[in-house]
């Protein structure tokens, strides 16, 4: 590619000079190199013509890869050619050195215990080959990744302009055109960019390095569902029949719900010992890497129901008279109730309405490998909505999602909580993302009493998005089966990892998330900004970035919900909760553009019904 004007790269070659080795090793780097101890340095080494995905997979790869804690450095050929390579041109000479050049940089990324990916053009084979001997014969891994898309999908991209300046001969030498390119005869992967999407290219690179032990298979949340499989089924169902049984209550079935589907993964079953003492101490799961897991999933026992079922081998979990579930191998071990309860909500008061049932509950807990007979339903004219982390990620790919963004909520929506999911989407979009999703995941499981039921919410929410305040297009709703335990920071934590193994990428974190008024002070349990902040430096969940709450109110002005500005205090109004519910009660309106019209008048419907009954 000519048309810059020939600069001198005529270099003398040095002499003299003797290589000095390192007085640390590769191994000692890759322990304090990256939050996953290991030596991972290799280089990815991806080639294609110009528009082919190159410089989109590169980059998109290395934000995958630094999100789930492996440290790795994006080495693009335009931007090399700013700095390091900008007196080369285009001639065959320069081209040779260019690559070259970029080979031994690449090498000492590697050598220092990073991945790095290089996206370079890289036409020909003899230079390719020599990238790859300089790595080898530093005894560092070199992954050569052939980013194949045809001329004419290249050519019909073209966001850079260079293949019309080509074909009216305004650019010579151009690779493709009049240049031309040599196909890698045996590359490690090859990505069909103009069949597969962004997302899956990154999968098909990370599938490489976890296959060449580059990176750690724990890498990915891998979703660890604990249903019996089919072809074993019978064999569980008579096994069931046949063992002694432990009754549960509908909280308990939820958290079955929780292990089943896969939420918590890695866990197999109900919180041994071990597990509880690292999720009560540390809020994390410390065997196999630290592992977000905020709250214990525990399996609560009366003294007489353990004294029975002590020595068994495994037993049936019984709901209402059917048989859920078995747990085997279980542990029993002591339910120190305040321990738990001043650790879990940093208060043991007997009024907050989860410690309540903590402290009603049994005296001993069981943990054990849980197997879960057939898929929890409960009904009620929602099973739908309750998607499993494996079908969202299946429905997040179906819609072609490069960024996915999760809300969690246990109230009705108003159009402050509109504005933050529609002011993330726009800000994704200016990111570069193509196709955002929104994953409005509202909490299903058990709720205080006071709160808005399940199916209020959901017919609200869907009045929501038929009032075109939400994007139904770009938004899924479905139900987190997860009970609420009104936990604050601890238990946000939970709510923000569960849905990252879901797939989602981007978590938005409101205003005192998980936390209610102190049950006998009346004041905030909870600071409301530490949930965010919390969420912020919480250890395993790099994998996720967080979204700040931004203040809501609204806006007399614009009469509108709009972000608080204080220097413009005068012209806000904050609704509060207590006055929302006192207006829909009475079946007056809120102010236009608090909420959608035939979300309000859910709202309102059902507060009537509560007078009725």
């Amino acid at each position: 590619m000519s048309g810059n004007k020939k600069q001198r790269t005529d270099l003398q070659r040095s002499t003299n000079i003797v290589y000095q080795a390192h007085h640390v090793s590769r191994s000692k780097r890759g322990q304090v190199v990256g939050t996953r101890g290991g030596f991972r340095g290799c280089t990815v080494w991806l080639t294609g013509l110009s528009g082919a995905g190159k410089t989109t997979v590169g980059f998109a790869l290395e934000e995958y890869l630094v999100t789930h804690g492996i440290p790795c450095y994006s080495l693009d050929g335009d931007n090399i050619r700013h700095g390091l390579n900008k007196n080369l041109g285009f001639t065959a000479t320069d081209r040779e050195e260019n690559i070259r050049r970029i080979a031994e940089v690449a090498k000492l990324f590697a050598d220092a215990g990073l991945i790095c990916i290089t996206s370079f053009i890289s036409p020909f084979t003899r230079d390719r080959n020599e990238a790859r001997r300089i790595h080898e014969s530093a005894g560092l891994p070199f992954f050569e990744v052939f980013v194949n898309a045809p001329l004419e999908v290249c050519e019909s991209r073209d966001v850079k302009g260079l293949y019309k300046k080509a074909r009216a001969g305004e650019i010579k030498g151009f690779t493709g055109i009049d240049s031309d390119y040599e196909k890698p005869e045996a590359p490690e992967l090859v990505l069909k960019t103009d069949e597969i999407s962004a997302n899956e290219c990154i999968q098909q690179v990370v599938d490489l390095l976890k296959e060449q032990n580059i990176v750690p298979t724990g890498l990915v949340e891998e979703v660890n569902e604990l249903f019996v499989p089919e072809n074993k089924l019978n064999l569980a169902l008579a096994d069931a029949a046949a063992l002694p049984t432990l009754s549960i209550t509908e909280v308990d079935l939820q958290w079955v719900q929780v292990l089943a589907e896969g939420w918590a993964s890695p866990l197999k079953g109900f919180m041994r010992e071990r597990e509880y003492l690292q999720v009560l101490h540390f809020a994390t799961l410390l065997d196999g890497g630290v592992i977000n897991l905020s709250v214990p999933i525990v399996l609560p026992v009366s003294a007489e129901k353990k004294e029975s079922l002590d020595g068994c081998a495994a037993f049936a979990l019984e709901f209402k008279g059917r048989r859920v579930a078995i747990l085997r191998n279980p542990e029993f071990y002591e339910h120190r109730k305040e321990e738990r309860c001043c650790r879990q909500w940093g208060t043991s008061c007997p009024q907050h309405p989860y410690i309540k049932m903590v402290v009603e509950g049994g005296d001993w807990l069981v943990g054990g490998d849980l197997e879960v007979l057939e898929r929890i339903k409960w009904s009620d004219g929602l099973d739908q909505y309750r998607l499993t982390p494996r079908e969202l990620k299946q429905r997040f790919k179906e819609m072609k999602a490069d960024a996915i963004f999760a809300f969690q909520l246990r109230n009705p929506v108003h159009n402050g909580h509109a504005l933050l999911m529609q002011d993330t989407r726009r800000r994704l979009l200016e990111r570069g993302y193509r196709r955002p999703v929104l994953l409005l995941h509202p909490l299903g499981g058990w709720t205080k009493d006071d709160d808005v039921p399940l199916e209020w919410r959901m017919r609200q929410h869907a009045a929501v998005l038929e009032d075109g305040v939400l994007d139904p297009k770009s938004t899924i709703v479905a139900i987190f089966p997860s009970p609420m335990m009104y936990a604050g920071p601890t238990e946000v934590q939970w709510h923000c990892r569960a849905r990252m193994v879901a797939g989602a990428n981007f978590y938005i974190v409101g205003r005192d998330p998980a936390g209610i008024p102190h049950p006998e002070t009346k004041r905030d349990l909870y600071e409301p900004l530490h949930g965010g902040a919390v969420l912020s430096m919480a250890p395993g969940l790099t994998s996720v970035e967080i979204i700040p709450f931004r203040v809501a109110a609204y806006n007399k002005t614009k009469r509108a919900m709009d972000f608080y500005d204080p220097d413009r205090h005068d012209e806000f109004e904050f609704i509060s909760g207590t006055r929302m519910r006192k207006l829909a009660r009475s079946g007056e309106n809120p102010p236009d553009g608090f909420m959608a019209p035939k979300a309000w008048k859910v709202l309102t419907e059902y507060y009537t019904s509560l007078q009725k009954d």
